[in-house]
């Protein structure tokens, strides 16, 4: 698939967004009407990049794409709805590494299993970037981290859910220095950031497909990023490695799933679909703008992504002992 980055802003709406292809008639798939579930707030990288793929959809497709976003758990509320839909290619999720890797170990009380849902194929992957309100005293991540220690416990660590890559490389973050801050978990990207924005909270671990405007306006103050090379749209901003702690190789990745038993059929046209689209440069651009790496493999390959993922970070939650109910 991709490489941890070695190897999504738009027209947003709140509640649902319909997109309609330019044919009257319903779809091949006998579906005149898809849905796209976001298991996210509006404006987070999660339904900017499922906004994206959506609008070019509903063209591929012959029919019109819904996309619902359905918020909370760490993105586990949305996931557990599409794998609980008809498996008649009709809903699909736009799933991420939270509900669909990382969750599996972290949620003791999650509803679905890998078998629930049907792996299509990736749609992007970004880094996370460490960002400070500017009113934090520090200009690196040694400076932050000699902050949290002398202040114990009074820093606030936004994440956008229990369970994302926000979270738990805040959690990595906290293991690996040893430094008291407040978790503060939201229902997405979107609604931590307004409050890191507005000073409510004073850091996060945030994707920087979401950050990246604010931090080249100058409202928030970006340390390092947690991909083992240095983001392309943040060329002097230095990875963590660089920044004195190892170990926070991470990537936030995006895809597509179906509910277990759609028909083959079904899901190699939907990437197929998707693999066009990601080539068309309207697409490829915004995504490159957002710092991320475009997807888009075959559906066997980004399978076996996923499972390794779910280990991965199954190892990861065992090593540091985590758990939520």
């Amino acid at each position: 698939m991709m490489h941890r980055i070695a190897r999504f802003k738009g027209l947003l709406a709140a509640g649902a967004l319909v997109l309609t292809a330019p044919l009257a008639h319903a779809s091949a798939s006998g579906c005149p009407v898809y849905k796209m579930v976001v298991p996210a707030a509006p404006g987070g990288t999660t339904d900017l990049v499922g906004r994206l793929i959506a609008v070019n959809l509903a063209e591929k497709l012959g029919g019109s794409v819904i996309v619902e976003n359905k918020s909370g758990g760490g993105g586990v509320i949305g996931a557990a709805q599409v794998a609980t839909s008809s498996p008649d290619g009709c809903t699909m999720l736009m799933g991420n590494i939270g509900p669909n890797a990382i969750n599996y170990s972290l949620n003791k009380s999650i509803s679905y299993a890998p078998s629930d849902l049907q792996p299509v194929t990736s749609v992007f992957a970004v880094p996370n970037v460490l960002v400070v309100h500017p009113s934090v005293q520090a200009k690196d991540v040694q400076e932050l981290i000699a902050l949290a220690r002398s202040q114990p416990g009074r820093l606030a660590l936004a994440n956008s859910g229990v369970g994302q890559s926000t979270h738990m490389t805040g959690e990595m973050f906290r293991l690996k220095t040893g430094v008291e801050v407040i978790s503060v978990p939201y229902k997405g990207n979107a609604p931590a950031v307004a409050d890191l924005l507005a000073g409510q909270v004073h850091m996060m671990f945030d994707n920087v497909a979401v950050s990246l405007p604010h931090i080249k306006d100058g409202r928030l103050k970006a340390l390092a990023v947690t991909s083992s090379e240095r983001a392309p749209g943040l060329p002097d901003v230095p990875t963590m490695a660089e920044a004195g702690l190892d170990g926070f190789d991470v990537v936030a990745w995006f895809g597509l799933f179906y509910p277990a038993k759609t028909d083959r059929r079904m899901v190699e046209t939907l990437q197929q679909s998707v693999s066009e689209i990601l080539q068309r440069d309207s697409v490829k651009n915004q995504i490159l703008a957002w710092s991320g790496i475009p997807g888009g493999e075959p559906t066997a390959d980004f399978e076996k992504y996923v499972a390794a993922e779910i280990q991965r970070w199954k190892e990861i939650v065992t090593a540091a002992n985590l758990s939520v109910n």
